[in-house]
């Protein structure tokens, strides 16, 4: 495979870097793209590296307001992950937007780029998104299909047995904990093929050996699922006035 000198991330919270806090990033995220980016950089000085993402956003909004911006970038390798924050509405229609999906996919593949995109999680064991597990399920039969039409790489996120683990995942049990992307971050490096230098800091032979307390559940429906709810009923969308991290293609050092 050809080094991947100019590589672009595209998506929401989940490529944003949510739930890695990291005061030297440029909004103060790492991230798994941020992680991906590093150890693609090797010793290439050539390589440049943007993410896109933003918390929040629809399939429609990474769709229409990042995809022209990714290509305009020339990448040769995109990750895309987008349609998590639709399938949370009341009426979704989830055929109508995943063949949006795969023509987005195939636009990127005819501009020149590599395009590795997700599954979504597993997140039924969450109480107050158990309803869309379904839904989910769907996405991503859906999706394996597109994958399968156009030779698109894929990170199989449902299928990942470490992710059952409630040490992968931030207190708000939705977005990744610094664990967790650290851990998709090898993942996308080894469909990559990739040769890196990470590690997944939880042993995996403990993998699914955390246990959440009730207390911690109470903390949590308190400070997460009330507040969320509150959120959706009042329409707040949590991307509101924020901007990618980093638009431009940046070096990585």
């Amino acid at each position: 495979m050809a080094a991947i000198s100019r590589y672009v991330a595209l998506g929401d919270s989940f490529t944003e870097g949510i739930g890695d806090p990291h005061p030297r990033s440029a909004n103060g995220l790492r991230g798994w793209a941020d992680l991906v980016a590093a150890q693609l950089a090797g010793d290439n000085p050539d390589f440049r590296y943007a993410n896109l993402a933003v918390r929040g956003r629809t399939m429609g909004d990474v769709l229409d307001g990042q995809l022209d911006a990714a290509i305009d970038l020339e990448p040769d390798l995109v990750t895309i992950y987008a349609g998590l924050n639709d399938l949370l509405k009341i009426h979704t229609d989830i055929d109508a937007m995943m063949a949006r999906y795969g023509d987005a996919m195939a636009r990127l593949q005819r501009a020149g780029a590599r395009v590795l995109t997700f599954t979504a999680a597993d997140i039924g064991t969450v109480p107050v998104f158990r309803r869309l597990r379904g839904r989910a399920a769907i996405y991503n039969e859906l999706l394996r299909a597109v994958v399968e039409d156009l030779g698109v790489d894929l990170v199989d996120f449902w299928r990942l047995k470490e992710f059952r683990d409630p040490r992968m995942w931030d207190g708000d049990r939705i977005h990744l904990s610094p664990v967790g992307h650290q851990q998709i971050a090898v993942r996308v490096l080894e469909q990559l093929s990739v040769p890196h230098a990470l590690t997944c800091p939880v042993d995996a032979q403990t993998f699914g050996t955390g246990v959440r307390s009730l207390r911690a559940d109470l903390y949590w429906a308190a400070t997460f699922a009330a507040p969320w709810a509150f959120r959706r009923l009042r329409r707040l969308t949590p991307g509101a006035g924020v901007e990618p991290k980093l638009a431009r293609m940046t070096s990585v050092f």
